[in-house]
């Protein structure tokens, strides 16, 4: 397939824009990105899908979720992120069931598909749920088993169950073309160190990669302080878990020799700015973050405490909070936003064939309309992705070489079946 549109906005090494461009499809994919005129050209009689006047994007990838959480969506708001945790959302997740959450993992990735969004990495429990999930949506990610120290949990009544159940999911999912496991200690509140050792000892013999809350809050670097004698990074480096498949979320209270760790350890940092500031958790340091030669990437977090699963929202919010933060209207420009949703969120899920639109890279995009009165004129088209979408503009979401979304029609799930379930997740979560 050949797709035409006003613009192309390949996310190459020299960020490259083609007007009046085409992206040609060759199974999974991109093959070319050009001129539309000499690409059909060269390939005359190939079909074609002529968008007009909109901007083809890569995917965007969302690198910290929690896609269950679709079923808390609104039901524990304005709260700060420990009294949140132990009052609203611990409680209702010792009732879940793993059909709702197949039902919640689904409801989620309509919302992904729907706003642009071809690739997540998610933590959470049970995540045989969420492979499947993911699976039959179509959406290429990593899934990440959530592990604490607290026993019997939802995942298992013991470690050995949890981590039976880790190994049964590596060896069932192993060689998907589109999903990956991680195993994702929750946070150095929720663990200590043998799981924290045990639980890198597991992702390296399954061969998954390794995720995990980090540095969210003052107080969890106070607590740490007191607790362990260290601040979050530095405990957890003492403990040899950080790594270069590590992606770690939030890092908001961060210090210089913090930095120095993750650059170190080759470590990729995960920005979720709406989540943040509901929870009033404060921003992550994104300038000095890349100053310090730190990917950063950007997620939505879970949807009880965003409660969008909107990438292109999330682009805006983080442009805007990194204006405010900082006091520097020059920091989190556009285009640095559209690096963190797409190449720095390749590194994030750790996928060299994601984040652009080269020949050779998967064949994931979307495409936003630009005809609306809200989206003219196009003076800079990334400036109108960042600062003007909201991600309803999205007519059309392709994961692989294969179409997901297009023009109001999901293509890979059954929306009246994932509604009705959304409407079951209502009465749950009450």
């Amino acid at each position: 397939m050949i797709y035409t549109a006003g613009w192309i906005v390949t996310q190459d090494a020299a960020r490259s824009v083609v007007e009046n461009g085409a992206l040609r499809v060759e199974g999974a994919l991109v093959s070319e990105v050009g001129p539309a005129a000499e690409v059909l050209a060269r390939h005359p009689g190939e079909p074609v899908r002529e968008l007009g006047e909109a901007a083809i994007l890569p995917g965007l990838v969302d690198a910290h979720t929690h896609v269950p959480m679709s079923a808390m969506r609104g039901a524990a708001d304005d709260k700060a992120l420990f009294a949140w945790l132990n009052e609203d959302v611990f409680p209702r997740e010792a009732r879940w069931e793993p059909r709702l959450l197949r039902a919640a993992a689904r409801l989620s990735f309509a919302e992904m598909v729907r706003t642009g969004c071809t690739a997540f990495y998610d933590m959470y429990m049970l995540q045989e749920n969420v492979f499947a999930a993911a699976d039959e949506a179509g959406l290429r990610g990593v899934v990440g088993e959530n592990v604490v120290r607290f026993f019997p949990q939802l995942g298992g009544a013991t470690r050995d169950a949890l981590f039976g159940r880790i190994r049964d999911n590596a060896a069932a999912w192993r060689g998907h073309p589109r999903l990956r496991g991680a195993v994702a200690p929750h946070a150095v509140y929720t663990t200590d160190p043998d799981t924290l050792r045990a639980c890198r000892d597991l992702a390296d013999e399954v061969g998954w990669q390794f995720g995990m809350h980090m540095s969210e809050t003052r107080k969890e670097t106070a607590d740490c302080l007191a607790e362990r004698g260290a601040r979050p990074i530095p405990y957890c480096d003492s403990l040899g878990i950080l790594r270069g498949d590590t992606s770690l979320f939030h890092c908001v209270d961060v210090d210089d020799a913090d930095l120095a760790i993750l650059r170190e350890r080759g470590c990729v940092a995960v920005h979720n700015p709406a989540s943040n500031m509901k929870l009033a958790s404060g921003a992550a340091p994104v300038e000095r973050l890349l100053g310090a030669g730190v990917p950063v990437a950007l997620g939505t977090d879970g949807p009880a405490s965003n409660n969008a699963q909107d990438m292109v929202r999330e682009m805006w919010l983080a442009a805007l909070l990194g204006k405010l933060a900082s006091g520097d209207p020059t920091a989190v420009c556009a285009q640095t936003a559209l690096d963190m949703a797409t190449r720095h969120g390749a590194s994030a899920i750790h996928d060299p064939l994601a984040g652009s639109l080269e020949p050779g890279k998967h064949a994931d995009f979307f495409a936003l309309d630009l005809r609306g009165p809200g989206m003219q004129p196009v003076h800079n088209v990334v400036s109108n992705a960042v600062y003007a979408a909201t991600g309803l503009e999205n007519r059309l979401t392709v994961v692989d070489g294969r179409e997901l979304y297009r023009d109001g029609e999901w293509l890979s799930l059954d929306i009246g079946e994932v509604l009705a379930g959304a409407r079951e997740l209502r009465e749950w979560a009450r």
